[in-house]
């Protein structure tokens, strides 16, 4: 089966094709990079001709409010047009655990607007929900500090690695469309100031945790639990520890580090 995969080489994308591939799909990766710009059509018509799925795992390249609403927007727009004209099956778009719960994050609320979109659209689809990946620990933290400390909130999360999101995203996008929402998680539950805590620690990050219950995350004022997901989600296979050990050593700075702003 063709599966076209928008936002392919990427780092949920790349993944998403090489499963694909592995278990003998032709999955194709659509990016500005391959010829297909989803903002402006171009090369769009073309790489849907002949596909089944399509699966849109692409991001916008700037979280400031307006600009990831105007993207998520017309991508969306611009994506479901040519799926109807080329008589695709399925839509798999690929978004966040507690998208609904924030409406503080600009971020979060173009994220809403791109679900509306597809599920006031005629085209079958699944929605998968993902926790926050292992691999953004580092940005949380960033967007987090000022000077040398990193305000964040004693609330719950569970996320996971970048790994289980493809795996996840790849085993819908070749089921049938549930036409509502899939949600997957990490396996194990921490604490969003204790998980960076550690993080730190483990990249030799000299950066203080403060735990402070009205920071806020993204610009959204967290709850204890705005961040997990339900108690029917599906769970990842890699843990934190195993995901760490993965990751290249770190070298101890050489000096105190501040983040840029």
């Amino acid at each position: 089966m063709k599966i076209v995969i928008i936002g392919g080489t990427g780092r949920i994308g790349s993944r998403v094709v090489a499963m694909l591939r592995e278990r003998g799909h032709q999955a194709v990766p659509a990016a500005p990079e391959t010829g297909v710009n989803t903002i402006t059509g171009e090369g769009l018509a073309e790489v849907l001709t002949g596909a089944g799925v399509v699966v849109d795992v692409s991001n916008s390249p700037s979280f400031a409010d307006d600009a990831a609403m105007n993207f998520f927007e017309t991508s969306t727009r611009n994506i479901l047009g040519a799926e109807a004209t080329a008589d695709v099956r399925h839509h798999v778009a690929l978004s966040v655990v507690g998208v609904d719960r924030l409406p503080g994050s600009g971020y979060l609320r173009a994220k809403l607007a791109q679900e509306k979109l597809i599920r006031n659209s005629r085209m079958p689809y699944t929605i998968v929900h993902a926790t926050q990946f292992f691999e953004f620990l580092k940005g949380i933290a960033d967007s987090a500090t000022v000077g040398n400390s990193v305000r964040l909130a004693p609330v719950m999360f569970q996320p996971m690695a970048a790994e289980d999101v493809a795996r996840t995203v790849a085993d819908v996008a070749v089921a049938k469309p549930v036409n509502g929402i899939v949600e997957v998680a990490g396996p194990q539950a921490y604490r969003l100031d204790e998980l960076i805590r550690l993080d730190l620690r483990a990249r030799n990050d000299p950066r203080e945790v403060v735990t402070d219950p009205k920071a806020p995350y993204y610009g959204a004022v967290l709850s204890e639990r705005s961040l997990m997901p339900g108690e029917d989600a599906r769970i990842g296979r890699v843990t934190y520890e195993a995901w760490r050990q993965q990751q290249p050593a770190t070298r101890k700075p050489a000096a105190t580090h501040v983040a840029a702003r």
